[in-house]
């Protein structure tokens, strides 16, 4: 990992928001018709140059369409290339993680932006409610994805706690390289480190960040005989198990993009189970 230099004497700094994001298009019509016309945001600049010095480098468009609040979302259309292989867009996850994804204002907005999308003949991909936002996907003509997105709610001060926790956690396995193949020991050293230690007794705990998504978990272990549930005072609620730990996705209410990051807050113990309706948790020692 890079190492930092001179913070102390570092200027302070921030940012203001997202100014645009680019990516390159081999089909210019396409596209301004896909951003002007059926999603209707206007075409703000286009810069047309010859190239940009160095002899391999297309003269090129530079166009620019308003996504409100300031920022923009733009595209370099090259002139008499072709698409390489290296940057055709595929249908993997891993592909679909660099999107672009806009923000309304809360859950009509976002209905009426999938009312739009559908109205103008734009194949809807999915809506999916995550932790705390919930969008609509689809692609552009290029096949890049775009999601519309309200957030449920605003990140504390908590979240920005417990996001340090994971990432720490990660970092320090990535560094040690072997065995470093899944999230359970994120979880695990995370749960570690939250500040208190399972109840004796070779049971399996799972600590459960005290935010409305989440609170389901809460709840359904209150009501389970023989869990026990604590709060810590640090932002976190821990479940013990009896000795296991067993939970029913449908049973959380929970849709699949929460239920897969539910063990978020951390675990003391192993995963025996973990598909789409169970999730089955045993002591470390079991």
């Amino acid at each position: 990992m890079t190492e930092a230099k001179n913070l102390g004497t570092a200027p302070s700094v921030q940012l203001h928001g997202v100014h645009h994001t680019a990516r390159p298009t081999w089909k210019l019509g396409e596209t301004v018709h896909f951003y002007r016309d059926l999603l209707g945001l206007p075409l703000v600049h286009a810069i047309s140059a010859k190239g940009w010095g160095p002899d391999n480098h297309a003269d090129f468009l530079h166009f620019f369409f308003d996504s409100g609040n300031g920022s923009t979302i733009a595209f370099f259309y090259y002139i008499g290339t072709e698409r390489p292989d290296w940057l055709t867009v595929r249908e993997h996850y891993q592909d679909r993680a660099t999107h672009t994804a806009w923000r309304v204002r809360d859950e009509t907005e976002l209905l009426q932006w999938r009312q739009r999308v559908e109205a103008v003949g734009i194949a809807l991909r999915y809506q999916i409610r995550h932790e705390v936002i919930e969008s609509i996907y689809f692609n552009d003509p290029n096949g890049y994805p775009i999601e519309i997105t309200w957030q449920v709610r605003p990140f504390s001060a908590a979240d920005a706690r417990d996001a340090q926790l994971t990432i720490d956690a990660a970092i320090e396995l990535e560094e040690e390289g072997a065995g470093f193949c899944s999230i359970e020991p994120v979880w695990q050293r995370k749960a570690a480190r939250i500040g208190a230690a399972p109840q004796p007794g070779g049971k399996a705990s799972v600590y459960v960040l005290d935010v409305p998504e989440f609170a389901a978990l809460i709840d359904v272990a209150r009501g389970t005989e023989g869990y026990a549930t604590t709060a810590l005072g640090n932002g976190y609620v821990r479940i013990d198990g009896n000795p296991r730990i067993a939970l029913r996705r449908k049973a959380l209410g929970f849709k699949p993009a929460v239920w897969y990051g539910a063990l978020t807050g951390g675990l003391a113990g192993r995963i025996e189970q973990f598909d789409m309706d169970a999730l089955l948790i045993s002591p470390e020692d079991a």
